[in-house]
């Protein structure tokens, strides 16, 4: 497994190197070519710019000096190396030789193209700032859901995702979704060259595996980060900071033998991650099962010293952990941290078995004196019961983190059950409920719907450490012992999704019919407020008793004026009328309804009212003027601008026929 990703990486890195250094004689061989420094000097003098001495002697010394000045440089630049050595190098150490390619590229890569905007965010984790920037970027994607840098890639919609997000004219999304995971990794890529100028650093196949290798992920969306426009606030870090806090490291890693299944749904996006120990029940390799080895004592001294050191350095090791926590991330933290562990001892079994396997040989061939035979076979049984010690004892805290990890998890699921069932019978309760009578009571249902939501924030949190779940199997239980969690997953991934959804209509719903409330009410209020100040004007007007041809002319001119606003006016008890029918038609209440019927119905017999008092009001002073015209009809002065606009306003006809009926009419009546 390890060393399927060591080629996935080197096939990446090699690709890097040499699009970096465009050299003329391109790197073959990873660990051959770079052996003696010089083309790691090359690289470095590309990418600081300074010119580097190279000793051109073929001899082990001229390439261990020339490793320990890339050594150094890297070290005047911060590079962080760990555990790493010149003759690492020269002896073509391949984990340690991709770990020192891999430093220079997150260093000079990386972290050069991330510097302006970690700058900006005060961030120094270029990691949580690509992801927030990936994550930002697929949002509007519903099928994506980036949440690492391994398996969150291996269907290829993510890449694409990011390409069409921010050049969407490159291709049709609708045509990628239909596609394999290897066609649509391949088609990513190849828009990624074609268009963006960016080298196919990674093959479709070796992404498109239960578990990507992560730093390709990472070098290749550097790439693209490089040239697509990066817009990452402190709200997408934050968000990214929430999610579960192991997974990341967990799914990551590429330690451990991992199998994602997603459960998806609307609101909900569960996840479990299936690994199964590396370590099993493996003891160090009995002399049948090792390679023979040719060692004399001195060898077998010196091999065996360096076996009981870092055997010693393991027991501190283990015994440094901590005890297993009563909570649930801090044990997920705990497991992945000896999973790391026990994958170390994994590492070193087969030196054991090699030290035990050549003490027995040095004894088998008698050629040692009884007090070295004695304690070689001593020294043997010191690291056999010492190797078994501590192999038994990480497989018992390994049984019993993962024990503590499953209880947890499961109460977990459990209190998520349970809240659920509550809440739904809460919703049910709400539902059951009619809508408010009136605004204050409404807000009051406002308010406590306030109180759902926030209670369905506050169980978020406990939902994000539940959207990754981690399960050990063994390879006789397979699917079935997991058939039952998966299935307990997605029902809940439902409720929830149906009580989030549930939620968020109806506060939708609420506010809507708060606003439309609230605009009849004050609607209503201000037609109130202008009809009284209609009706107390027409109460000043005068209708008899007139003292003159002015004030009669007043009282006529304040008629007409109260009439044309009426007029305008209608328009808007029309409107409130319709206002209070849409109002009471959402809320379904009929005692609400009744009230709004009630006021609206007030509203229209006042209106009718003061159109009836204006109406009577005119007639008597027509009435008046009439009566006034007969009596002073032969004083009157119909030349006269001011006397011709009484009579008009008066017959509300402003044409000279108008004005003509009512001389006549006058004058007959005379």
């Amino acid at each position: 497994f390890l060393r399927v990703h060591e080629e996935i990486r080197l096939k990446g890195s090699m690709e890097k190197v040499n699009m970096i250094l465009l050299f003329s004689t391109a790197i073959l061989d990873m660990f051959t070519d770079l052996k003696d420094g010089r083309k790691l000097l090359d690289l470095l003098e590309g990418l600081t710019g300074k010119p580097l001495p190279k000793e051109r002697g073929s001899t082990r010394v001229h390439a261990l000096n020339n490793v320990n000045r890339v050594l150094q440089v890297l070290h005047q630049n911060n590079v962080e190396l760990v555990n790493i050595g010149g003759t690492d190098i020269v002896d073509g150490n391949h984990k340690l030789t991709l770990g020192l390619l891999w430093s220079i590229i997150l260093h000079w890569q990386v972290k050069d193209v991330m510097k302006n905007i970690m700058s900006d965010l005060q961030q120094t984790n270029s990691e949580k700032i690509l992801l927030s920037w990936v994550r930002q970027s697929t949002r509007p994607y519903s099928q994506v859901n980036v949440l690492n840098f391994t398996t969150s890639w291996a269907d290829g919609l993510a890449f694409n995702a990011i390409i069409h997000r921010h050049k969407p004219e490159f291709f049709s999304w609708d045509k990628v979704i239909k596609m394999s995971p290897v066609e649509r990794l391949e088609h990513a890529f190849s828009i990624a060259k074609n268009h963006l100028g960016i080298e196919k650093l990674l093959d479709p196949e070796d992404v498109a595996v239960q578990l990507p290798d992560k730093k390709s992920i990472i070098m290749y969306l550097t790439s693209l980060f490089e040239v697509l426009p990066k817009q990452v606030t402190m709200e997408d870090i934050r968000e990214v900071e929430t999610l579960p806090r192991r997974y990341k490291q967990e799914c990551e890693d590429g330690e451990l033998n991992m199998q994602q299944v997603c459960l998806s749904s609307v609101g909900i996006k569960f996840h479990l991650c299936y690994t199964t120990s590396s370590f099993g029940s493996s003891r160090a390799e009995t002399p049948s099962t090792v390679t023979e080895v040719d060692m004399d004592l001195d060898s077998y001294q010196v091999a065996l010293e360096e076996v009981l050191t870092w055997l010693l350095s393991a027991e501190d090791a283990f015994r440094e952990q901590e005890e297993i926590s009563a909570d649930v991330e801090e044990v997920k933290e705990q497991f992945s941290t000896h999973e790391g562990f026990m994958m170390e001892l994994t590492a070193h079994q087969s030196s054991v078995g090699s030290v035990l396997q050549a003490g027995n040989q040095l004894v088998a061939q008698g050629n040692l004196s009884p007090e070295e035979e004695f304690e070689i076979q001593e020294q043997m049984l010191l690291l056999n019961s010492r190797w078994e010690e501590l192999r038994v004892e990480s497989m018992d805290r390994q049984s019993r983190l993962h024990d503590m990890l499953m209880e947890l998890q499961k109460q977990q699921l459990q209190q998520l059950s349970d809240w659920l069932t509550v809440t739904e019978e809460r919703i049910q309760k709400m539902e059951s409920q009619l809508l408010a009578d009136d605004l204050e009571s409404l807000q009051k249902q406002l308010e406590e719907h306030k109180s759902l939501q926030s209670d369905l924030e506050t169980e978020q949190v406990k939902v994000n450490s539940l959207t990754h779940m981690v399960v050990i199997v063994d390879e006789s239980s397979g699917e079935s012992a997991t058939a039952i969690l998966e299935e307990q997953l997605q029902r809940l991934g439902e409720r929830w999704t149906a009580v989030c959804r549930w939620t968020e209509e109806r506060r939708v719903k609420l506010q809507e019919i708060q606003l439309l409330w609230q605009e009849l009410l004050e609607e209503q209020c201000l037609l109130k407020a202008w009809l009284t100040e209609k009706e107390e004007a027409l109460s000043k007007v005068q209708t008899s008793n007139f003292k003159d041809q002015t004030d009669l002319s007043v009282n006529v001119r304040k008629l007409a004026i109260l009439k044309e606003d009426m007029g305008m006016k209608r328009q808007t008890l029309d409107q409130l009328n319709e206002l209070g029918q849409d109002v009471a038609q959402i809320l379904g209440n009929d005692r609400a309804s009744s009230k709004i019927d009630q006021d609206q119905e007030e509203l229209t017999q006042r209106w009718d009212s003061l159109v009836q008092k204006l109406e009577d009001y005119s007639n008597q002073v027509l009435n008046k003027t009439l009566l006034f015209f007969t009596f002073m009809l032969c004083e009157y002065d119909f030349s006269s601008v001011e006397n011709r606009v009484v009579v008009c306003l008066i017959c509300n006809d402003d044409s000279q026929a108008g004005l003509l009926d009512v001389y006549f009419s006058i004058l007959r009546a005379w």
